[in-house]
């Protein structure tokens, strides 16, 4: 099986590159009200995910400045992820609230909307 993930995360990471989306252009103030409410994210993803390259397209288009944690192998943050989100999927965006709760949001779906609506929002 790894002998066909490799080449075709290989070709996924390719085609991204080839084709990356712009970042907007926004007034400094503006952008610094938008990183403000990206500074408590934290993206659990694996660089060839086709789903983690679709949040972080999001996250370029959008213009956002979110941690990524690359989950590949046995490292800190995979074991951080199966421990406090309760399982081992990616992506997984990790939402610190104002009062210390945390979020763990996995559908990639549901992580690009909330996303766009940070942007939307500011």
């Amino acid at each position: 099986m790894k002998a066909i993930r490799w080449p075709i995360g290989q070709l996924i990471l390719l085609l991204n590159l080839t084709f990356s989306p712009r970042s907007p252009k926004r007034a400094a103030d503006e952008q610094a009200k938008i990183d403000d409410k990206t500074r408590t994210l934290s993206l659990y993803q694996l660089p060839s995910c086709p789903f983690c390259v679709k949040v972080r397209r999001t996250m370029k288009r959008e213009g956002l400045q979110i941690e990524l944690r690359n989950i590949n192998g046995k490292n800190d943050y995979s074991e951080e992820l199966i421990r406090e989100g309760g399982k081992r999927k990616v992506p997984c965006l990790r939402i610190e609230k104002e009062d210390g709760q945390v979020q763990w949001l996995y559908e990639s779906s549901d992580v690009v909307s909330h996303l766009q609506g940070l942007t939307k929002a500011a």
